[in-house]
């Protein structure tokens, strides 16, 4: 009883710690954030319970009257930061939490962090690159579809991909003059043949008017964008006809980035909340629950968008004990 009282007491000393806004300062860095949060002295031998998302303390820094600055220095890529495109924004949520006792208990106090960036409207990938060899044209906007090396910095040097690494799929659209344009994956399959032959076995990776169905049965999602004419879907390479050459297709389709419904989306599955979430949107998650049965167009007259078919490869996905031995070539795109 004594035990349950005095931690009581050190809560309420927290929360009331916290409702003060020097005891916590937030500085947003471009691309990282740095906490200070100044605990009391009954709390300082207690400091490994404090979380930045799922990131402990990266310093403590004792005080001189026994008080300590719990400091968090993190990239926003890190601490299972949630990130949000709105309009010329980006943003970052989090969570600071002390948790008494390891999970599944919850937290017993929750203090929100929120950092907002402006995204720069000529900032591109270092790896978008007309001439690169990996885009094909439909009327007046050019389309881009590559396979990118595992830390999202460039296109992948080689096409041979060990059973189990990640190979990220990078998809976008030239806006050049037209208005905004928000580009999706509609339906991707992977196939042995860079044309699709009726008959010939197809791996199903996104169906049902993108909902990323590997992100059911394995570790698969959509990254987030850094603009709506771009789109990363993030692949952990899967058993299909392994040692083989293996071609990705995908049907892309360009809209309006204000408007989603069933058919317009992206979807995926998130296993610890255990529900489908909208890549754009977390909000507007309920889109996606017809993943789970099929989602149709509900209005016939709705506009369908301008719709094109990509194909990436050959890709070899390859045991881990023979990558070394298989010759590579570049990875290119066909429409």
């Amino acid at each position: 009883m004594l035990c349950c009282l005095c931690l009581s007491v050190l809560l309420l000393a927290l929360r009331a710690a916290a409702s003060t806004q020097p005891d916590i300062q937030v500085v947003c860095g471009e691309g990282s954030v740095s906490i200070t949060w100044r605990i009391p002295s009954d709390l300082v031998p207690h400091a490994t319970r404090f979380f930045l998302g799922n990131c402990q303390v990266s310093q403590l820094d004792a005080l001189p009257n026994g008080d300590a600055l719990a400091k968090f220095n993190y990239p926003t890529n890190d601490c299972k930061f949630k990130k949000q495109m709105k309009g010329k924004f980006m943003i970052f949520k989090n969570e600071l939490t002390y948790r008494p006792r390891p999970k599944p208990e919850a937290p017993t106090f929750v203090y929100p962090i929120e950092c907002v960036q402006k995204r720069s409207h000529t900032w591109v990938p270092p790896f978008l690159n007309p001439g690169s060899g990996v885009s094909a044209s439909r009327g007046n906007l050019v389309f881009h579809m590559a396979l990118l090396n595992e830390d999202l910095s460039g296109i992948a040097k080689t096409n041979v991909i060990p059973l189990g690494s990640f190979m990220p799929i990078w998809a976008a659209v030239d806006q050049k003059s037209h208005q905004p344009l928000l580009l999706l994956m509609e339906e991707c399959v992977a196939a042995t043949t860079h044309e699709l032959v009726p008959g010939n076995p197809v791996y199903p990776i996104i169906n049902n008017k993108g909902c990323l169905l590997e992100s059911v049965r394995g570790n698969a999602k959509f990254l987030p964008r850094y603009h709506s004419s771009a789109i990363t879907v993030q692949l952990q390479s899967f058993k299909f006809h392994v040692g083989e050459e293996v071609y990705i297709h995908c049907k892309l389709i360009v809209w309006d980035p204000e408007v989603f419904d069933e058919t317009k989306k992206a979807c995926h599955y998130s296993k610890e909340s255990e529900r489908w979430e909208l890549l754009d949107d977390p909000l507007r998650s309920n889109i996606c629950s017809c993943c789970d049965s099929s989602c149709s167009q509900r209005f016939k007259r709705a506009a369908s968008g301008l719709r094109h078919n990509s194909v990436l490869g050959p890709l070899i996905i390859v045991d881990r004990s023979d990558s070394s031995s298989v010759q590579t070539v570049a990875a290119s795109e066909g429409g």
